[in-house]
């Protein structure tokens, strides 16, 4: 099964997820500090809250989560083929998660990402790799460039992935 995956920032953890709880009548699949996701049934949506103050009301980015990495590849071989810039990440850490996974830009700069999850993990988003003040953290997790708006910030923000407090 396949579900839309929408990430919000959000500027209240705990509060969005009483709202959201009780909106799609379901508890958290998985929290962390900063950071909570919702797997619901129905509609099939993975929601993401990234707590991001300031920020709160703003979509963080979007996805389609998939079964396995077959499907992961077959989209970066269809998405290149239509003549999309993808940006591949396999076996990376992102949001609690190895995952493999692919990136494109839609036309108003919206970042989507189809990816599938191999196994949970204890680490946000920082790969052993990199150095905790690295702004390859980010990249290694949002696919972006230096200087480029990430799905959770901007390259520059990467001190903030290191403590937790941002996306990838």
């Amino acid at each position: 099964m396949s579900r839309v995956q929408l990430a919000l920032n959000v500027d209240d953890l705990e509060q969005a997820i009483t709202f959201y709880s009780t909106l799609f009548n379901t508890t958290p699949a998985k929290r962390k500090p900063g950071y909570a996701n919702f797997a619901i049934a129905e509609p099939p949506l993975k929601l993401v809250l990234l707590e991001n103050a300031g920020q709160g009301g703003s979509i963080n980015h979007l996805g389609v989560e998939v079964e396995t990495s077959a499907q992961v590849h077959g989209e970066i071989a269809r998405l290149s083929e239509a003549g999309l810039f993808t940006d591949e990440q396999i076996a990376t850490t992102c949001c609690f998660a190895t995952q493999d996974k692919v990136w494109v830009t839609g036309p108003n700069s919206e970042r989507w990402e189809v990816y599938t999850v191999l196994s949970d993990t204890e680490n946000f988003g920082v790969a052993p790799e990199f150095a905790a003040d690295d702004a390859e953290a980010v990249q290694a997790c949002c696919g972006t460039q230096s200087g480029e708006s990430a799905c959770c910030g901007t390259v520059a923000d990467a001190e903030s992935v290191a403590s937790g407090t941002r996306c990838c």
